[in-house]
């Protein structure tokens, strides 16, 4: 076919699936958003609690920008471990409970990390059937054989745990889902793994900062301490990058074979002094939680008779399934010329027939806020509904 023929042809595909993706310029973030110079209420960010735009946050970054510059120059394995990351890293350690921590650029970069480097061709790998793409990548790439158990589903994990193994099991899940919103029976899950000598490993990106005691996350609110944890910077914490939780041996060996860590440049130590802002901010964010979960229950109690199935989800992640690309995309469409940005969600980002509205509530948000989103939702549909009818 040739390589120009093969790329058309994914591309005329993805645009006559209504499923071509594309990136948009904007300005600012936080609560309102802007682009092309018309200003939306944001309703698709991650920034739960509003951190991304916190004074003391940014003013840790300018002041540690001043200190040590705007790069960190080099691998930590070299010259890029600098006294603000150690401190970051114990400071997350003491937080959550664990003897190290290790920080990565991404959420991504960690979790590819952490397959990559434990898996061998005599081991297996237990995915929750919608874990993160980082997390499937990672396992689909490895010399591991990789299984799929049915989403939140400790059953399936349990028959998958009683097959033959000749290696070591890793059984993989998220702590919140991103897509879905809702939570995993942690405490279940990792029940079964202990008893069949299995770790288990829990991408908490979007519980940490959220839920649990000072916000610790999904792992601490249901009283479990998996073997591996995962906890990203770039959702509550308004910032980027992200950090493993583990055992003092397990960082050690992390820290001779997770290339991910010995072959990428660190993140700057001045992002990691507004990391310990940002953690300062979370652990005193009773108030911000508070506000969060009243946005929620303000949000689930008015989207209720929308006729779009809103997801059983009690986070600050709701979607509403719309089911058809072309459907979500003109329902998004309505909000955006009613001052909302929304995003549709289609595959494969979501399983086929689940293109859906992905709203995020965020602490920044007001009450006013939601009861025009609300307002606006039902005027969407309504139009949607009239239009199937013609």
């Amino acid at each position: 076919m040739g390589w120009q023929k093969r790329i058309d042809a994914a591309l005329i595909t993805r645009r006559e699936q209504d499923a071509y993706r594309s990136r948009m310029v904007n300005q600012g973030g936080g609560r309102w958003l802007t682009q092309q110079g018309q200003r939306y209420l944001n309703f698709s960010s991650n920034d739960y609690l509003g951190l991304s735009q916190h004074p003391a946050i940014i003013d840790a970054w300018q002041t540690g920008a001043t200190r040590y510059g705007v790069g960190s120059g080099g691998s930590g394995h070299v010259t890029g471990y600098t006294d603000a990351h150690a401190a970051l890293e114990g400071e997350l350690a003491q937080w959550l409970g664990y003897p190290r921590a290790l920080l990565f650029v991404s959420g991504y970069a960690a979790n590819q990390a952490v397959v990559a480097a434990l898996m061998q061709s005599q081991d297996r790998i237990l995915a929750d059937k919608l874990s993160h793409a980082s997390l499937l990548e990672a396992a689909a790439q490895s010399p591991a054989t990789l299984r799929r158990f049915a989403h939140n589903q400790p059953a399936a994990l349990q028959r998958l745990l009683e097959g033959d193994c000749p290696g070591e099991t890793l059984a993989v899940t998220e702590g919140i889902f991103s897509m879905d919103g809702d939570s995993a029976p942690l405490g279940a899950l990792h029940a079964l793994t202990q008893a069949r000598g299995a770790w288990l490993m829990v991408d908490d990106a979007h519980g940490v900062g959220v839920c649990g005691e000072q916000g610790r996350g999904s792992c601490w609110q249901q009283g479990i301490q998996p073997e591996l944890l995962v906890v990203t910077f770039g959702k509550a914490f308004g910032v980027s990058g992200a950090a493993l939780l583990c055992s003092e041996s397990v960082a050690d060996y992390f820290l001779q074979f997770a290339r991910h860590l010995i072959y990428s440049t660190s993140m700057p130590p001045a992002q990691a002094c507004a990391l310990r802002a940002a953690l300062s901010c979370i652990q005193q964010g009773d108030a911000l939680r508070d506000r969060l979960g009243r946005h929620i229950a303000q949000f689930r109690a008015g989207a209720g008779d929308l006729p779009f199935t809103l997801m059983p989800s009690q986070s600050a992640i709701q979607p509403l399934i719309v089911g058809d690309n072309a459907a979500a995309l003109r329902v998004a469409q309505r909000l955006r010329e009613q001052g909302f940005w929304v995003s549709a969600m289609r595959p494969p980002t979501v399983p086929p027939g689940s293109a859906r509205l992905r709203i995020t509530l965020t602490a920044s948000h007001t009450d006013e806020d939601i009861a025009r989103l609300l307002s606006a939702l039902h005027t969407a549909a309504h139009e949607q509904e009239e239009g199937a009818n013609e």
